[in-house]
């Protein structure tokens, strides 16, 4: 049986992420700060990514890692002090992660290590995609060192893969979470100008990549995890009162985005074009590649 080692599994993505795996007969290793129940047949390891510590022998012998670990980008005012936290929490449990594999004796095949859209330039028309340079700003600069320390894992012989996220949708965590309770209400729509490209995936797309990812040789370097047709802020949030049966008319004006959020509001108020050429050259097929089906199997 095939051990995967995990980082982030206690978060949205990660207990998706879980139970799929065990589907397909993998040993779960998963990494947390607190005890927790192992009654699902994971088994938790006791830690904290931001240290040097015991779980990093657990790198060993494992055939796969994937690293979820990081501090949600919105939802708090970036302060110097959380700006260095969301740094930390990615590059320095990054930078932790590779140096247990660099100490391992049996090192893993693959790393599949989270990165995101942020990496690339804001509010702009242009497709981007896993070739466009990264944005001169705190976002880009904080994915390219993001990306920069999983990278040393290839000059140990581990096949990287940097799974750069866009807007994950699920009915029970992320940006959608938050949303539903005020579509439902009729109270919902655009953020900003509504203008602005939003690029979106389906939780189990994001699942379904990691597990590609794990399993296909081909598999390697910056890839897309967005679905292939992102939309308009406006369109998304038209989309979404359509399938609540609900109006999505009122917008939600940039100053109040950013007096509540300062400079992190540029998440959801400069969009931008992302497309998953990556992954679809390499043959992934997306279970929802259309927004209003996705919409419709998370609300």
């Amino acid at each position: 049986m095939k051990k995967i080692f995990i980082t982030g599994a206690s978060g949205f993505v990660g207990q998706h992420l879980l139970p799929a795996l065990k589907l397909e007969g993998y040993e779960i290793v998963a990494l947390s700060r607190k005890v927790r129940d192992t009654s699902s047949g994971v088994r938790w390891v006791l830690g904290d990514p931001l240290e040097a510590d015991d779980w990093q022998r657990e790198v060993d012998g494992a055939y796969g890692i994937v690293h979820l670990a990081g501090e949600p980008i919105v939802g708090k005012r970036w302060t110097p002090e959380q700006k260095k936290l969301l740094r930390d929490s990615r590059v320095v449990t990054t930078q932790n992660l590779v140096n247990a594999i660099a100490q391992a004796k049996q090192k893993p095949a693959v790393l599949v290590s989270a990165s995101a859209i942020g990496l690339y330039p804001k509010n702009q028309e242009t497709e981007l995609d896993e070739t466009t340079r990264p944005a001169d700003d705190f976002l880009g600069k904080l994915c390219q060192e993001w990306e920069d320390a999983a990278k040393v894992a290839e000059v140990h012989g581990v096949r990287t893969v940097l799974l750069r996220i866009g807007v994950v949708l699920g009915r029970d965590g992320g940006a959608l979470a938050r949303m539903l309770p005020i579509f439902k209400l009729g109270l919902g729509g655009p953020l900003g100008s509504g203008n602005q490209w939003f690029s979106w995936i389906h939780v189990a797309d994001v699942v379904g990549l990691i597990r590609w990812a794990l399993a296909s040789e081909s598999a390697q370097g910056p890839v897309n995890a967005v679905a292939p047709n992102p939309v308009r802020m406006r369109d998304f949030a038209a989309t979404l009162g359509k399938v609540l049966n609900r109006p999505a008319f009122l917008p939600a004006p940039s100053f109040a985005l950013n007096l509540m959020l300062g400079e992190s509001a540029q998440v959801v108020l400069d969009g931008q074009r992302a497309l998953p050429r990556a992954a679809l050259r390499q043959g992934y097929s997306f279970r929802f590649p259309n927004v209003e089906d996705a919409l419709r199997d998370v609300t």
